[in-house]
C-alpha cells in the first residue's frame, strides 16, 4: 500500500503533478501513472484533481499523515545505523528564522562540518510558525529559536540569552535630551550595558516618535508593545515587519526607532547613523534555545553539534 509513496508526496509538496515530475527527475505521464498505481492500490483516490492548487481528499489527508510517520521512522532508524558508523555518513537538518539563518548557525555550522566533513548539513529558514511545524513533522531535526516552544510537545537546550535594545535614528532631536543614556557599540559586544550602573532609557520620551515594529505573533514584536504599554504609551507604528533585520535597516535609514536583539548588534557591522540604548529590564530578556521533537531519536550529529554549541 505504501509502496510509490515517495511519488504521491513529492505531489503533495509540490501540489503539482509537473513541478513534482520535475523535483523527481521523472516525466509527468509515468509520475500520474504510479500516483494512479497507489490509489487503485487503495481503492480511494488521495488527489482532488479538480482544484487548482492540487489538494488532498479526506482519504489522501489520512495516508500523508501515514507517510511521515514511516518517513520519520526511516530517519531515526538511519541516524541509528549512521551513529555506528563514527560520523563518517549522515545527514543534519537544522532551522532558523532569517536572523539565525544569517548571523547565528553559519559559524556554528562551518565549525561542526570541520571537524565532520562527511555528514551533510542542510540549513532550512523559515518563520517560526513554519519551522515549529517542521519540527514536529519530523522533517527538521533542531531550530534556534527565541520563542517560547510547547514543552509538552519539544524538549530544548539553552544556547544564549538575548535582551532587547532600542535602536533609535541619530537624526531623531529626541536623542539631544538623552544623550547620559546612550550606549556606545563597545558596551553592547562586551556585556557591559547590563551592569547596574548602566540606566535604562525613559522610553516614554520616545512616545512621539515613529516605530518599526515586528508583527503582534512575532515574540519580539510583543514584547515591544508590552514595554511600551508598561511604560504608558502606545507606539506609533509606520511599518509592520516580518524581520528583525529589516526592521533594523529601515532604523538605520532614518525613518522609525525599531526593538533589536544585542546578538544582532553584535554580529552587524556599527551604523553610525543609529543610537543605541538600554530599555527597562522587564520583558527586555528571554532565551534563546535549540529545540527537538520529544521521543524522536537523538543521533548522535545532533548531540555533536549541541556540544559544539556550548
Amino acid at each position: 500500500m505504501f509502496q510509490g509513496m515517495e511519488y504521491v508526496y513529492e505531489v503533495y509538496k509540490e501540489k503539482s503533478f509537473s513541478k513534482a515530475a520535475a523535483s523527481l527527475f521523472i516525466s509527468q505521464p509515468s509520475l500520474s501513472t504510479n500516483v494512479r498505481r497507489v490509489e487503485n492500490r487503495i481503492g480511494y483516490p488521495i488527489f482532488d484533481r479538480s482544484t487548482k492548487p492540487l489538494s488532498l481528499t479526506e482519504c489522501g489527508r489520512q495516508y500523508i499523515q501515514c507517510v511521515e510517520r514511516i518517513m520519520n521512522i526511516e530517519r531515526d532508524f538511519s541516524d541509528f545505523i549512521n551513529d555506528w558508523g563514527d560520523l563518517k555518513t549522515g545527514n543534519l537538518i537544522l532551522g532558523g528564522s532569517n536572523l539565525f539563518s544569517s548571523w547565528i548557525l553559519p559559524p556554528l555550522i562551518a565549525d561542526f562540518a570541520s571537524c565532520y566533513p562527511h555528514i551533510q548539513i542542510q540549513l532550512i529558514e523559515e518563520s517560526t510558525v513554519e519551522l515549529t511545524k517542521m519540527l514536529q513533522k519530523g522533517a527538521i531535526d533542531l531550530v534556534l529559536d527565541n520563542t517560547c516552544l510547547d514543552p509538552v510537545i519539544f524538549d530544548s537546550r539553552l544556547y544564549q540569552e538575548e535582551h532587547l535594545i532600542l535602536a533609535v535614528p541619530k537624526i531623531f532631536p529626541v536623542n539631544g535630551r538623552l544623550l547620559p543614556f546612550q550606549l556606545d557599540v563597545s558596551d553592547i559586544r562586551s556585556g557591559r550595558f547590563l551592569d547596574p550602573d548602566i540606566p535604562p532609557v525613559p522610553i516614554s520620551e520616545f512616545r512621539t516618535e515613529p516605530f518599526i515594529m515586528l508583527k503582534q505573533e512575532n515574540d519580539t514584536g510583543k514584547r515591544a508593545r508590552e514595554i511600551c504599554l508598561e511604560n504608558h504609551f502606545e507606539p506609533i507604528i509606520v511599518f509592520e515587519m516580518d524581520q528583525q533585520m529589516t526592521s533594523y535597516n529601515i532604523t538605520c535609514s532614518g525613518m522609525g526607532i525599531s526593538f533589536i536583539g544585542d546578538i544582532m548588534i553584535t554580529k552587524v557591522s556599527p551604523d553610525p547613523r543609529v543610537v543605541y540604548y538600554k530599555l527597562p529590564l522587564k520583558n527586555n530578556s528571554r532565551k534563546i534555545c535549540f529545540y527537538w521533537k520529544k521521543g524522536r531519536y537523538f543521533s548522535r550529529a545532533m548531540e555533536e553539534f549541541l556540544k559544539m554549541c556550548r
